[in-house]
């Protein structure tokens, strides 16, 4: 790629229905959730809105962890909305979501990382939309043994953490987090239970090496990983980490192929894929 200013032909947001967009950014603001879609300026939001889903973000719109390709705000956090969990469950049950995700900025200002939040919007869509699979996206808590309990033990259908990028550039790009940490809260949670589908994710793009690339997925098979996303970084602002190298879709594809030999029971590899890309096929498909 010549200019990497310049987004290269496969990288471009689908045509959807504006009306339907609108109607559920309109619940979303009345019921005052957040989303993961809005704050990381993801380019599927288009998409999923206007069919009539999205990913939640709970625990405010404030990370305590300032990695260096996320759109998300960093600072002090807000203090937490205790209306929350039950506001999200009435949202998923006006949505009539059959499968929901739940992400969170990253609160290490909290004394479990906020694992308790999580587990409260489980029980509380469980309560409104028993039958709606739940998807839980979440931070490392610190390696906290007992806030990952805690989450594991609300069971969840799936658990998803993300890795985020490569070994090689993970302590430049994501300076408060840890690789290895990251890699052994994923084995925790299958040792604690090993029926909840494990998930975690990566982005290409940030000047990382093709043996790298496959050393992250062997290391996330190792550690019990059963889902797996692949996804190109996009720049959001001058202010973040630069793209190093657009990949094409064939690369994408071959990178999907080489994770399904390796053992992964669903692999979403793509330009455009994020962590929630087709998370309930991709969660039909492990369980198949």
């Amino acid at each position: 790629m010549d200019n990497l200013n310049s987004l290269p032909s496969w990288i471009r947001v689908e045509p959807f229905d504006k009306h339907s967009y609108e109607q559920t950014l309109n619940l979303i603001n009345r019921y005052n959730l957040n989303t993961v879609c809005i704050e990381a300026n993801c380019p599927n939001r288009y998409q999923c809105f206007s069919k009539g889903t999205a990913t939640f973000m709970i625990l405010g719109d404030v990370c305590s962890r300032n990695c260096r390709y996320c759109n998300v705000k960093s600072g002090i956090p807000k203090p937490v909305d205790e209306n929350e969990p039950h506001n999200l469950a009435k949202a998923v049950k006006e949505m009539s979501l059959d499968y929901a995700v739940i992400t969170s900025v990253t609160r290490d200002d909290l004394e479990d990382g906020g694992a308790g939040y999580f587990v409260n919007v489980v029980k509380e869509i469980r309560k409104l939309s028993p039958y709606c699979k739940i998807e839980l996206l979440i931070p490392d808590f610190q390696g906290s043994a007992s806030a990952i309990k805690k989450v594991v033990d609300s069971k969840p259908d799936v658990i998803n953490h993300n890795i985020e990028v490569v070994k090689g550039v993970f302590s430049n790009l994501r300076p408060a987090g840890n690789y290895n940490l990251s890699l052994s809260l994923l084995k925790k949670i299958k040792e604690l239970d090993n029926t909840i589908i494990t998930k975690s994710g990566f982005m290409l793009g940030l000047g990382e090496s093709e043996e790298e690339i496959l050393n992250t997925m062997k290391d996330l098979k190792r550690a019990g990983c059963d889902v797996l996303t692949i996804g190109q970084y996009l720049q959001p602002s001058n202010n973040h980490a630069p793209v190093n190298k657009y990949y094409t879709p064939e690369e994408f594809d071959k990178l999907r192929q080489k994770g399904l030999e390796m053992g992964f029971l669903s692999i979403q590899s793509g330009p455009l894929v994020r962590s929630s890309y087709r998370a309930k096929e991709s969660y039909y498909e492990a369980k198949r």
